[in-house]
């Protein structure tokens, strides 16, 4: 049995430590204090796409103990000093970074050994809005790799114990799928601004066709950065590609098309608003802020992403949600 430690179990972590706790893995959710009194008291319980039921799984808010692999499920603002608070428990231990963007691994290596760490793009979709509840969305795969190196044995076997409970992917460049699933995620803000669900957002034409322009104008930035993107295995690089290619009516209904494909029971609400109706900070700075970022590296403009992120700091400060009409007119006000 492996002794496997998730560090920040919310939503993700969360559903990983239940699926794994379920193929008899030993498991400890590390989390904040009303969550884990909730899973001590009554269980995770866990319902959606992967079935209904409860895990008793051991949970507590702080690390105590050296585990065989830590997963490290935090909000990657969080990822720097979660590592420096558990550092004394985590020497040589491999470490499985499940963060957003493309920032985390790089903030790993500067506390961990670089041979420790390896990277997961993570494509399941989950709703953590209550403590000791989690609904998975949609189980789509993980993607797993090593950040600093090719695959290895160790990572075959971090790969085999998740492969238990989700599927999984072994990629041979990680860094090039986070690149490519940060471009996707350009559009996580908009259910954010509005508290709408995806499909809510794919649904009107001129959402639609921002979203188009967002992953368009990413997508520039990061060709100008000469960065390689690497396919999700439900979404290619060459439907990016045309995403890039397309005026941004038919783009956008490429989208609403490729929206329409993801069946759910359940809404898609994405991370970034499930962080603003808990009152926690969320990851702009990490998702629309680092096309930002990449721009003025290279010397390219991005408007448009750079007005997504302060309309989302604009709701964490103001609690008060945006309508259609403001969006198009802060974004009109972007570009003049």
């Amino acid at each position: 049995m492996t002794r496997i430690a998730i560090l920040g179990a919310g939503a993700i972590g969360s559903v990983l430590g239940a699926c794994l706790s379920r193929t008899g893995e030993d498991v400890t959710l590390i989390g904040r204090a009303a969550h884990m009194n909730a899973i001590r008291h009554n269980g995770l319980q866990l319902d959606g796409a992967l079935g209904s039921f409860t895990a008793r799984v051991a949970a507590a808010e702080a690390l105590n103990f050296r585990p065989d692999y830590a997963f490290l499920t935090v909000k990657t603002q969080d990822v720097s000093a979660t590592l420096q608070a558990n550092l004394s428990f985590l020497k040589d231990v491999p470490l499985v970074t499940f963060q957003n963007g493309v920032r985390s691994d790089e903030l790993a290596a500067a506390l961990l050994s670089k041979s420790q760490i390896m990277s997961a793009v993570v494509n399941i979709s989950a709703s953590y809005l209550a403590p000791g509840k989690v609904t998975v969305v949609y189980p789509g795969p993980l993607i797993v790799g090593r950040p600093f190196g090719a695959p290895d044995a160790q990572l075959q076997a971090v790969a085999a114990i998740l492969r238990q409970g989700v599927p999984i992917h072994v990629s041979e460049n990680i860094q090039s799928v986070h690149w490519l699933k940060l471009i996707f995620n350009l559009n996580n803000a908009l259910p954010a601004l509005l508290n709408a669900s995806l499909h809510e957002v794919y649904a009107e034409t001129y959402l639609r066709q921002l979203a188009a322009r967002l992953m368009r104008e990413g997508l520039s930035v990061v060709r100008h950065a000469g960065i390689r993107l690497a396919s999700l295995p439900e979404a290619s690089v060459t439907l990016f590609r045309l995403i890039g290619l397309l005026p941004a009516p038919l783009a956008g209904l490429l989208l609403g098309v490729s929206a329409r494909r993801i069946k759910t029971d359940w809404p898609l609400w994405g991370s970034t608003l499930q962080s603003l109706r808990r009152g926690r900070p969320t990851e702009i700075d990490y998702l629309n802020g680092e096309i930002v970022r990449l721009g003025q590296q290279t010397g390219q403009r991005a408007p448009l992403n750079k007005a997504i992120v302060q309309m989302v700091q604009h709701v964490e400060e103001t609690g008060q949600f945006l309508t259609v009409d403001e969006i198009r007119s802060n974004i009109r006000a972007a570009l003049e």
